[in-house]
């Protein structure tokens, strides 16, 4: 279990943050604060944790791919979700095929097998979603070959996903050609015969990005039910860190999007399509309203 938080003062959270640029200067210890500490767990990547995080409240704070916060949500985990974006990115590229079997692209991928780590895992929502909107592909039209399962233990895969053989992975399978796609994180491997299912996939994003005025949500922060109730002040200062963080590595930054919006407005869009394709994938069973994801000490964070 997390940190015992009762009383008053200076206190140390049980944390599992990742540095990213907007949490760099907070875990360089280069921003301080007089009431938090942070006890950093040694998990990295911090997906690791966020197993624990939803099933036994492993952390104070934490930050959680949004797919996995919309779940612990529907099945009533205490958690709280903080209006704080640390990683987004485009999707377009982050589903691969092998040239080594010929030239394919979304129009082809009916009637054709699409291996991904975890059916749940929030970059595969992206995906699929941005592949069924804008270029008609039928997701019950393609065999999903999964390897993992989703963070939390009430969630079961729906019937149409495919478990992959034990000892093999989705990078694996496409390289043999046991699958014709795959869907893949930030480690995309460097092999010319495996190239971007999206034609243009860096452009595509651009204007996906024109048209819905959003960069796909990756991870935000949470903290447990019990030290939003019990510290307010402390996850108020959390936010405020957060907040001074990024600041710190805007002043760095080149690009005119802004990749880790803060506040429940500047983050309404995305997480209403994040809404809309779980509940369409059958990730979660209903569309929540974006002030549902909150409490009403988070909702004014940033207002």
């Amino acid at each position: 279990m997390a940190t015992e938080n009762t009383g008053s003062g200076r206190i140390t959270l049980k944390t599992n943050i990742d540095i990213h640029p907007v949490t760099r200067a907070l875990r360089d210890g280069k921003i301080h604060s007089s009431l938090v500490d942070f006890g950093y767990a040694d998990l990295n990547p911090a997906h690791k944790g966020f197993k624990a995080m939803v099933r036994e409240q492993a952390f104070d704070l934490s930050e959680m791919a949004i797919m996995t916060y919309l779940q612990a949500k529907a099945f009533g985990k205490p958690l709280v979700l903080l209006p704080a974006v640390v990683m987004s990115r485009f999707q377009h590229h982050n589903i691969i095929y092998n040239s080594q079997f010929g030239e394919i692209g979304p129009a082809d991928l009916h009637g054709r097998r699409v291996a991904i780590r975890s059916y749940s895992q929030t970059t595969g929502v992206w995906v699929r979603g941005i592949l069924a909107q804008d270029y008609g592909v039928d997701l019950d039209q393609v065999t999903w070959v999964c390897f993992d399962d989703g963070h939390l233990a009430e969630y079961a895969d729906p019937g149409f996903v495919e478990r992959g053989p034990a000892g093999k992975g989705p990078v694996s399978m496409l390289i043999s050609g046991e699958v014709d796609a795959a869907i893949l994180g930030a480690d995309l491997p460097k092999d010319e015969r495996l190239r971007p299912l999206i034609p243009d996939p860096h452009d595509a994003a651009r204007d996906w990005h024109g048209r819905h005025g959003i960069v796909p949500v990756n991870h935000m922060l949470a903290v447990t039910e019990e030290l939003a109730r019990s510290r307010p002040d402390v996850v108020k200062e959390v936010f405020r860190l957060f907040s001074e963080s990024k600041r710190a590595a805007s002043e760095m930054a080149e690009d005119d999007i802004d990749f880790t919006p803060i506040g429940v407005e500047a983050n309404r869009k995305g997480l209403e399509l994040a809404l809309e394709y779980a509940v369409q994938q059958k990730i979660i069973p209903r569309v929540f309203d974006v002030e549902e994801l909150f409490d009403s000490l988070t909702i004014e964070l940033g207002a």
